[in-house]
């Protein structure tokens, strides 16, 4: 988070930052998944939250059985055309932001139940954020996902590369330059010393 320490903090007990980073570490360390166990992935989902994995020190330890109370949706197992409506209801009623995460091959792909009863991948219906492959996946690889997922919301925040007056390059614009990594020979060390070439004028 962007805090800027100062002498303040330490005398008066405070610290300065931003709304954006302070939003940022808020959703960020607190994300709050719905589990969906639908089949026999919803075991390893229930061993996530178990002492082994802990999955408490990245701030997902409350799992809710609330859609209006959830960030993350966990779709663990088969879901069946008959349920995918159900399913996206539950999406629906979730607030903004939100982020969905297909845990296992039958959530991802439809997995060994190609039937004409059985959606092929929940990303049919729903905007998947995170694959977690495996039948059943670990409990590590949920973890992962959810990890990459406080990625993602961290970006969302970023600024984009501003110049701010000073120069990003001193090379002058729509002048030839040389690259350092394109010589004529192809690749070569950037430790190697190489003489510029002369600029043509036309």
């Amino acid at each position: 988070m962007g805090l800027s320490f100062s002498r303040d903090a330490e005398e008066n007990g405070f610290l300065t930052t931003s709304v954006e980073e302070l939003i940022k570490w808020g959703q960020k360390n607190a994300l709050w998944p719905m589990p969906l166990g639908i089949s026999c992935c919803a075991i390893e989902m229930m061993a996530m939250g178990a002492t082994r994995f802990d999955v408490a020190r990245f701030g997902m330890e409350v799992m809710r059985m609330t859609p209006r109370q959830a960030d993350v949706l966990l779709v663990a197992g088969t879901v069946t055309k008959k349920m995918s409506w159900v399913v996206r209801r539950i999406y629906d009623q979730m607030p903004d932001p939100k982020w969905v995460i297909a845990m296992g091959v039958c959530a991802s792909s439809g997995g060994m139940f190609r039937s004409y009863s059985v959606c092929q991948g929940i990303d049919k219906f729903l905007p998947v954020d995170a694959y977690v492959s495996g039948c059943p996946p670990r409990p590590e690889s949920v973890i992962r996902a959810l990890m990459s997922i406080q990625d993602r919301i961290d970006q969302k925040y970023r600024p984009a590369i501003a110049n701010l007056g000073k120069s990003i390059s001193d090379v002058p614009r729509q002048d030839f330059f040389d690259s350092k990594f394109a010589g004529v020979k192809g690749l070569y060390s950037l430790d190697e010393k190489q003489e510029p070439r002369e600029q043509t004028q036309k």
